[in-house]
């Protein structure tokens, strides 16, 4: 069973911040702002601690479970601070849900044992890439908050968003600006000091599934951030551009993760 290779640590862990999780998430109407905040915030601590726990014991674990679970408590690092910067910010209900299914997939599937002798840089690669997960999973976020405020505004409603929408739009093209920087640093780096970080299988730069995606992904990152800002790309074209981007990076490592872990059942 994939659970029993999880430590008894990250087991008590990753259901105590999915717990805590579900209190917002299914009780949102009847919390007072502050009782919802501090119960997030107890969960987004015992969600980090169960991170550190899979990633700093013996031995570390890792996989596209973990890498998930690590982009949702970035999106909800970016929340918490954003919402000290608009306290309207009304998404604590939807990103608490986020957290808990994250915290219970990585539970189901902590990943695989890393080698031991693994790269020292080999971490600071991983954490550019899932850095940049973290951001355009952000944006992703953000995007969908604008779609909904549009919707809502062509029909004379409420947008709900808590944030105004011209906001909400500089936020999610500020995300995408910064997750394509991460992402450029992470594939430079894959591709300059591949034999450094991977060993003599990294030494050439291979065309695999993985860097495909990735490269597909990037392109349409690019292609999105020219758009902008030299044809003035908003609404609907640029969230489709954002959707399809995140999709092919999603694909590009946990994806293939995914298929490798659970459907094929080796390590990566």
């Amino acid at each position: 069973m994939i659970l029993a290779s999880a430590s008894p640590a990250s087991i008590v862990l990753a259901l105590a911040a999915a717990s805590a999780y579900a209190v917002p998430a299914a009780a949102a109407s009847r919390l007072s702002v502050q009782a919802a905040r501090l119960t997030l915030l107890v969960a987004w601590l015992l969600h980090g601690l169960m991170l550190a726990a899979g990633l700093l014991g013996t031995p570390a674990r890792f996989g596209f479970a973990p890498a998930l679970s690590i982009t949702a408590w970035l999106v909800l690092t970016v929340y918490a601070v954003e919402s000290h910067v608009f306290p309207q910010f009304k998404a604590r209900w939807a990103l608490a849900g986020l957290g808990a299914a994250a915290v219970l997939m990585a539970l189901l599937f902590p990943g695989t044992a890393l080698h031991a002798a693994a790269s020292p840089w080999l971490p600071l690669h991983w954490a550019l890439g899932i850095a940049s997960y973290g951001l355009f999973a952000a944006a992703v976020v953000h995007a969908g908050l604008m779609t909904r405020a549009e919707k809502q505004i062509r029909l004379a409603a409420d947008p709900h968003s808590g944030i105004p929408l011209l906001t909400l739009e500089r936020l999610t093209f500020r995300f995408v600006a910064a997750g394509f920087v991460l992402l450029t640093a992470t594939l430079l780096a894959g591709w300059i000091f591949g034999e450094h970080l991977y060993g003599a299988a990294g030494a050439r730069w291979k065309w695999d599934h993985k860097t495909v995606f990735s490269v597909l992904s990037w392109l349409a990152f690019a292609t999105l951030l020219i758009g902008r800002s030299r044809f003035g790309w908003r609404g609907r074209r640029a969230v489709r551009v954002l959707y399809i981007g995140a999709g092919l990076l999603l694909l590009a490592y946990a994806g293939s993760r995914f298929v490798l872990e659970v459907v094929l059942g080796r390590a990566a």
